[in-house]
């Protein structure tokens, strides 16, 4: 462990080697206090979100824990700002992405839903109707459409993450989410041609 009063004497680059050598938490301790405000600033010009960016710090010292050994750096500040950069951008991809996913999911419910479900029922809020009817027609589907549904669509997980958290091939989890959409749609049908006939005798 190396002595804290003489960490403080240590050049940015110099800690980085004592790190590699040691792997003490303390060295990056004394980055950390020397450029906290750095990395929040960087992150609040790309994410524009104080929390956000407050996190993105701790997310960013946590990482150099494993970077620091898998690169050689020259130049600590700039370098470090790279990082900081790029890891922004992939936050800001990533909801991007998200909110992509979210308008499709929206789109191929409401392409689903549409078929017979604007039922007027004494008041009652159609748009809830119809996500209860998902969630019935959800779980009619067998496991692996059922799992590959809910976390494409509800917990917005890319593909990727989905092939790593079931084990799944990629190509069977787009025939899972493909066959589940036509499964749901074969059975929001089916559910809703009964309503109709039930609203028709009474």
């Amino acid at each position: 462990m190396v002595i804290p009063s003489i960490i403080k004497t240590l050049t940015d680059e110099q800690i980085i080697e004592k790190y590699k050598q040691s792997s003490d938490k303390n060295l990056v301790g004394e980055l950390y206090k020397r450029y906290t405000r750095f990395v929040f600033l960087v992150a609040m010009k790309y994410l524009k979100n104080e929390e956000r960016s407050q996190d993105t710090v701790m997310q960013i010292f946590e990482k150099l824990f494993v970077d620091f050994h898998k690169h050689q750096i020259e130049n600590f500040k700039p370098w470090l700002h790279t990082v900081t950069r790029n890891y922004c951008l992939l936050l800001l991809r990533k909801d991007q992405s998200q909110s992509k996913k979210e308008k499709n999911f929206q789109l191929e419910s409401d392409s689903i839903m549409e078929i017979g479900l604007d039922l007027h029922l004494d008041g009652v809020d159609d748009k809830e109707k119809h996500l209860e009817c998902l969630k019935e027609a959800i779980e009619t589907l067998n496991e692996e459409q059922k799992k590959c549904i809910e976390m494409f669509y509800i917990e917005e997980k890319s593909y990727k993450e989905i092939v790593e958290e079931t084990g799944f091939s990629e190509k069977k989890v787009k025939s899972y989410i493909q066959n589940g959409k036509r499964n749901l749609k074969i059975k929001i049908i089916s559910m809703t041609t009964f309503v109709l006939l039930v609203i028709y005798f009474i």
